[in-house]
């Protein structure tokens, strides 16, 4: 909801519709019957929950398909507690995964390949403003394969007896890339190659507590970008008056010295609309 004050709500096929999950609270999954009703051929269905559809209120939908071509991955397993390697199908080794604990109260774990030179020692937390940290027991500090992802010993990616989710991404050329790059603190951003136009752009600062950012060219169709949302806060929509970012034909450049997206060292995962090598002028 790009309106009020409600929280994010997360689905997907593997676990089913009515199944939710909030990026911006660490609360265990909940049966809500009243806000995604189904899974469709061309889309997906809504109930009446304020959440996903109050009267006059503007919501905005992010969704991927999952394979190997648009490299993403659903993985549920039932955590043991114990350091182990999980299966995947993604193809190639993640870059970016994001794991849930559905049966307990904990924070959500990320594995970004970008953060830091040793990624798979840190990790960071999708529902929280913290930078990077570091503790063994979350990814075992071993980095994931081709075919497999490690979780260590801690609740949060390998809770034992507990139902666990994980989403999957590996770069896909001409569709999607996840790297860092170095803020420069001013309204002239370095440039950020992707390879494409990007459709929707994930980022967040390692280096210091400061919010996750989304911005995408469904909410922003023309430069310079100036809608922004927080996957880690249960708030509004806001605006800058000067933008955020130009989304380019070939990446993105930074137009603001804001803190969550040009100082310091900041991680992004950023997607085309479409798993096709194309990229229109913007």
């Amino acid at each position: 909801n790009r309106d009020a004050t409600d929280g994010h709500c997360l689905f997907d096929s593997v676990r089913g519709a009515t199944k939710l999950i909030s990026s911006d609270a660490t609360t265990a999954e909940t049966t809500d019957a009243d806000t995604l009703l189904s899974f469709d051929s061309d889309g997906f269905s809504v109930g009446a929950d304020v959440k996903v559809n109050t009267n006059t209120e503007k919501y905005v939908g992010w969704q991927w398909i999952e394979g190997a071509t648009p490299g993403f991955d659903i993985v549920s397993f039932t955590g043991n507690a114990t350091g182990r390697t999980i299966s995947h199908s993604v193809g190639v080794a993640p870059e970016f995964m994001v794991v849930k604990n559905l049966a307990d109260t904990d924070n959500w774990a990320v594995y970004h390949t970008s953060n830091t030179t040793a990624p798979a020692t840190d990790y960071l937390i999708l529902n929280t403003t913290a930078a990077t940290a570091d503790d063994a027991t979350i990814w075992n500090d071993t980095v994931p394969t081709s075919s497999v992802f490690s979780v260590g010993t801690s609740s949060l990616t390998n809770g034992n007896t507990e139902a666990m989710i994980a989403y999957l991404f590996a770069g896909v050329e001409g569709f999607s890339k996840f790297g860092s790059y170095t803020g420069n603190g001013n309204a002239d951003g370095p440039f950020v190659w992707c390879g494409f136009t990007p459709s929707f752009i994930l980022t967040k600062n390692i280096d210091t507590a400061d919010q996750w950012g989304i911005r995408d060219a469904a909410r922003n169709p023309f430069n310079v970008t100036d809608k922004l949302l927080n996957p880690n806060a249960a708030t509004a929509e806001t605006s800058s008056s000067t933008g955020y970012i130009d989304i380019l034909s070939n990446g993105f450049k930074p137009r603001s010295a804001d803190s969550n997206i040009n100082t310091q060292t900041i991680i992004y995962a950023a997607f085309a609309e479409t798993p096709f090598k194309t990229a229109t002028a913007r």
